[in-house]
């Protein structure tokens, strides 16, 4: 079946993220209200690229960005390519700190590249977006969120990812400590070993089953419910700032966590106003992002191009 492409712009709205939460490994995750705006539309030829904001003048401007890598995977799905791409970014989602920047890439250039085709939405449903973004990521516990909004849990069958999302507590109010140096989710989880012992791996079950009741319900046991033995504590020697805070903060009676694979930090209830975490963290107190990705039509108004613009508090 030929694919027809849409004229004129759409752009979507994504959310940053957090995954793991803690015990949640692989499979937890939040929406956090920092967002990522982007507009493309189709081109008569060529590639081109524009990145505002966080990761300009370092990401490329051409088919290898990722955003683009993931409009190409979609258009493939849906049935063939445009003869070229124009793709705006305004960024404000930290580049590579454990906040979910390149989920939020592949969910964009998902939703973007099925929105500019003329029957994209039938052709590709909902479920169909999170199972092909999950394949681009390879791990579906930061796109669910993404895609879905709040805090989600998500799994993989052999049809691919599944995901649901399920409603915070009031009480739950998120914080980040974002430091400047960055991480890399490869090397991460190159820190992992390959089997944990059956006692770790129990008590990590448990917390996690806790950590859904805590966030949905109870937050009042967030601390005990973000306990977790299966990969903090390996990645701790890559990243001893993270490592740091977390326990610091921990043991101030905040449930905090690394943010993903870091090296970001994720607090779920308020720090102490005596908490000094040196000049060496920009320290973000975010709502959490009950909507999910949002399609629309049309260019980038003035307000989606502000880089520090979205909801971010400092």
């Amino acid at each position: 079946m030929p694919t027809n492409f849409t004229a004129g712009p759409v752009r979507v709205r994504v959310p940053a993220t957090s995954a793991n939460l803690g015990p949640g490994f692989d499979a937890l995750g939040l929406a956090l209200g920092l967002h990522d705006d982007l507009a493309a539309e189709v081109a008569p030829a060529g590639v081109q690229v524009t990145v505002t904001g966080q990761g300009a003048g370092e990401l490329p401007d051409d088919d290898r960005h990722l955003v683009v890598r993931a409009m190409r995977a979609t258009f493939d799905v849906l049935g063939g390519q445009p003869g070229g791409l124009s793709v705006e970014c305004v960024n404000r989602i930290p580049q590579a700190r454990g906040l979910g920047s390149s989920s939020a890439a592949i969910v964009a250039g998902v939703l973007l590249a099925r929105a500019l085709v003329v029957d994209g939405e039938r052709r590709l449903d909902e479920p169909g977006v999170l199972r092909l973004a999950a394949e681009i990521e390879g791990h579906p516990d930061n796109v669910a969120p993404c895609l879905l909004g709040g805090f989600t849990v998500a799994w993989s069958e052999p049809g691919g990812a599944r995901a649901v999302s399920l409603p915070v507590a009031v009480d739950v109010r998120p914080t980040v400590f974002v430091p400047a140096e960055r991480g890399l989710t490869a090397t991460a989880r190159a820190a992992l070993p390959a089997t944990v012992p059956h006692a770790d791996a129990a008590l990590t079950a448990g917390r996690a089953a806790l950590l859904v009741h805590a966030l949905t319900t109870a937050p009042a046991l967030l601390l005990p419910a973000t306990v977790d033995r299966l990969h903090q504590d390996y990645r701790a020697p890559g990243m001893p700032g993270t490592s740091a805070l977390v326990s610091e903060l921990r043991a101030a009676g905040v449930a905090a966590v690394v943010s993903g694979a870091g090296p970001s930090v994720l607090a779920l209830s308020e720090p102490p106003p005596s908490l000094d975490a040196g000049t060496d963290w920009q320290i973000w107190q975010l709502p959490i992002d009950v909507s999910g990705a949002r399609v629309a039509r049309g260019r980038l108004g003035h307000a989606e191009r502000d880089p520090v613009a979205a909801g971010r508090k400092s």
